[in-house]
């Protein structure tokens, strides 16, 4: 068995080789031809007497051609602005079309042959790697040495992890004609999907993150198969990435349908309220896009209260989210990395809280730009000076970069404590109106700790059990992992009546011990 994991990682490891190593294998030539295709006929006199010195011009790699376009672009544009020629300006970023259309070698002539090898190779990999597991470890978590190990306690492969984690989120939301081979390696997905469509940035990256998904979940399911919560749970993740968040989406544009995902929700949803998002909905889409502008209101006016109410926040957080089901499952190897203090707990408050405040003032001056068809509320732009910061600092750096780079560094749920403006709401109905709570039974705590070492969300769950106090904290998304690893059964995720939910607090004090009426 240990044979067939040597083997199953080292394809693995040759797979994520050969797909690194495709950013530096191909040439670009812009030609005339190619200029005109992809260039719009507005900019074309503009841009061609600077184009043609690039024109039948071979680069050797992505970064030196995608920063030629940029700069020769850039170039006018700082010409216009100093002249304050502002109807010159041009503000569409050609780098990532123009880098696309002029690709040549092995990635365009190859494209099938390399998404098999890479990510069947990949998948085949992984699997030799994870299946083993079922013979050779027993499920569930045990004391086994994880902060000794290089990946799961912030070592150096745990380091190199993050900062390709970290490089790939950068390139991916900023400077996306840089992975264009990337874009171009899931092509063929994208036309056994979609036909008529052609693969971008974001499908790129919706593939990826499903991948990912998909095959962790598998190791989770493996490693988990003694709790039926645990497995259940994954298995949903799993369905509603795949399904609802990766295909349902492109099968809807294939039928000429607005682009919508259906799991999704404001104010994790930030741009819903956007003109430009209401606007592709309810015009564009007709009934069934005025059926999603009302589904996607209706979820978080009536569907976050309700079923917080009978199944607290993890009916969400731990079943159905994307970003939950990545960190479950890819995610999962770290959970024990989240910061248990009392420092990180009321930074997490402020944190969290203040990016929903963010999002709820954000999004009110947006729908009051598109009520009113104005672009500024006393006297504030509302895009410069409240929409775009909110989506580089939360929608890109904090969400993507932070929330998934940072994994190996700091847990996997970073996102989700310190940033998820829709945990935050759902986490304000579950700690005051709801009906689920992780009960404890102190006399049979052993204090051994595997409840808080192995909490993804950072609660010092060992602190209640042993005082058997139930656990109601806002922030807890209930995955049933604490009582999955406790060895005595003390921990019981249970959905009862609201009475007596918070319990009896333990006073502990120079009289002893006592319970506060």
């Amino acid at each position: 068995m240990q044979v067939a994991r040597i083997i199953g990682l080292n394809i693995f490891l040759a797979a994520l080789f050969l797909f690194l190593s495709l950013l530096f294998f191909s040439d670009y030539t812009l030609t005339k031809e190619i200029f005109q295709s992809k260039v719009k006929q507005e900019h074309q006199q503009r841009l061609l007497p600077v184009f043609e010195k690039i024109f039948d011009k071979t680069y050797p790699n992505t970064f030196v051609f995608a920063n030629e376009i940029k700069n020769t672009v850039e170039d006018l544009n700082v010409e216009a602005r100093n002249q304050q020629q502002w109807d010159q300006v041009i503000y569409d970023d050609y780098a990532g079309t123009l880098t696309k259309a002029s690709t040549q070698g092995i990635i365009v002539e190859y494209t099938l042959l390399l998404f098999i090898l890479i990510f069947g190779g990949g998948t085949l990999g992984a699997l030799l790697f994870i299946l083993p597991k079922i013979s050779i470890e027993a499920p569930g978590i045990k004391n086994n040495n994880i902060f000794h190990h290089a990946l799961n306690n912030r070592g150096w492969i745990g380091i190199l992890l993050g900062t390709l984690l970290i490089s790939f989120y950068i390139l991916l939301y900023f400077y996306d004609a840089y992975v264009t081979n990337w874009i171009i390696l899931v092509e063929p997905l994208k036309k056994l999907i979609n036909p008529n469509g052609d693969s971008s940035q974001w499908f790129l990256y919706g593939f990826l993150y499903t991948f990912a998904v998909i095959v962790m979940g598998i190791r989770m399911l493996i490693k988990y198969r003694h709790s039926n919560y645990q497995m259940v749970r994954t298995a949903s993740v799993m369905f509603f990435q795949l399904a609802i968040a990766f295909l349902l989406p492109e099968i809807l544009v294939r039928l000429n349908q607005p682009y919508f995902d259906f799991k999704n929700m404001w104010p994790l949803d930030y741009d819903f309220f956007d003109a430009w998002h209401i606007n592709m909905l309810t015009e564009s889409g007709g009934s069934v896009g005025l059926f999603m502008f009302v589904w996607g209101i209706t979820l978080f006016v009536v569907g976050v209260p309700v079923f917080v109410y009978f199944f607290g926040k993890r009916w969400y957080c731990s079943w159905v989210c994307g970003c939950g089901g990545l960190a479950e499952t890819a995610g999962d190897p770290f959970r024990q990395l989240s910061d248990k203090s009392l420092k990180a707990w009321k930074v997490e408050r402020w944190m969290v809280h203040a990016v929903l405040i963010f999002a709820i003032v954000m999004t009110g001056a947006v729908l009051y730009n598109f009520i009113t068809g104005t672009n500024s509320i006393f006297g504030i732009d509302t895009y410069t000076h409240l929409r775009k910061p909110y989506g580089f600092f939360v929608g890109a750096i904090f969400s993507g970069v932070v929330g998934t780079g940072f994994y190996p560094l700091m847990g996997n749920r970073v996102w989700c404590r310190f940033g998820c403006p829709l945990a935050a709401y759902l986490g304000f109905v579950q700690r005051f109106k709801s009906r689920f709570r992780i009960t404890t039974n102190g006399g049979q705590c052993i204090s051994c700790g595997n409840c808080s070492t192995y909490c993804e969300m950072g609660i010092d769950v060992r602190w209640y059990a042993q005082r058997g106090q139930n656990i109601v904290r806002s922030s807890c998304v209930g995955c049933g992992v604490c009582s999955s690893v406790c060895p005595r059964g003390v921990l019981n995720l249970e959905v009862k009546e609201e009475e007596g939910r918070f319990g009896k607090p333990i006073l502990i004090g120079n009289n002893g011990i006592k319970l506060q009426d």
